[in-house]
């Protein structure tokens, strides 16, 4: 009797651990959180060295400079410098992994401005009376191009001018507008895009020039046709900011 007692209690026993293991819920494999995002590269602070290589390109003078704690490459629109210069680079917008096509090369960061100052201790004074925060130019605002004639620009069929792209930018955002005017300015390959400055003789300063986006190539001077969406209120960072542009156009050289 005493032994069929034992195997009764150690069978009720095994039966409460296998309902237990039934019933107990499998725990779930933990997703591993997924990789930050790295942060958008800083903008360079008014760094000053010596210019160790140099190279023009596409319009702009890329730059190594050794500013005795760091090396680092530099661009801005085609200037005079060379080897052994002493130079100031101002804020800029820095580009990480920045493959130029036409010098063919791979650049880990490259800082965008637009200018660099070149003169060692005219150009240290000069950058040292600049504020903290000094903020990059508004591509918008600032256009250092050679002077154009827009006499005779007319309007295309259909189209738009560039003052009334800014007058209505609220009505046309998203839409697509035509435009026929002349490049002032032309910067390729920044960003992987080409950019555009262009006039028509329409609109006053700050509603005269509309900067626009695209892949295909034209110079100071010529007269384009472009089509593209109205895109307001765009901001790159680093300073870039426009009321009203135009990305990702079509751009026919006339």
């Amino acid at each position: 009797m005493k032994n069929a007692l034992t195997l009764l209690v150690a069978g009720l026993m095994a039966l409460g651990l296998a309902v237990g293991c039934k019933n107990e819920t499998p725990k779930t494999a933990e997703t591993p959180a997924p990789a930050t995002a790295p942060a958008a590269a800083p903008a360079a602070k008014g760094k000053s060295g010596t210019v160790l290589e140099t190279m023009n390109s596409g319009g702009y003078t890329y730059v190594q400079v050794d500013t005795g704690t760091e090396k680092i490459w530099a661009a801005a629109p085609e200037f005079q410098v060379k080897v052994g210069d002493a130079v100031v680079v101002p804020e800029g917008m820095a580009m990480a992994n920045y493959h130029s096509k036409t010098l063919d090369r791979d650049f880990e960061m490259v800082y965008f401005v637009d200018g660099i100052m070149v003169g060692g201790a005219e150009a240290m004074a000069q950058a040292a009376q600049m504020p903290e925060n000094h903020p990059v130019a508004n591509e918008r605002t600032k256009v250092d191009a050679a002077p154009v004639d827009l006499k005779g620009i007319t309007k295309a069929e259909g189209g738009n001018t560039v003052a009334d792209v800014f007058t209505n930018k609220e009505q046309l955002v998203g839409k697509e507008v035509k435009i026929r005017g002349k490049v002032v300015k032309f910067s390729p390959e920044i960003m992987g895009k080409n950019w555009i400055h262009l006039q028509d003789g329409t609109g006053a300063a700050g509603s005269n020039d509309l900067t626009v986006t695209t892949n295909v190539a034209a110079k100071v001077g010529d007269t384009v046709l472009v089509v593209g969406k109205v895109v307001a209120d765009k901001d790159f960072g680093y300073g870039y900011k426009y009321d009203v542009i135009l990305e990702d156009a079509q751009v026919t050289v006339e």
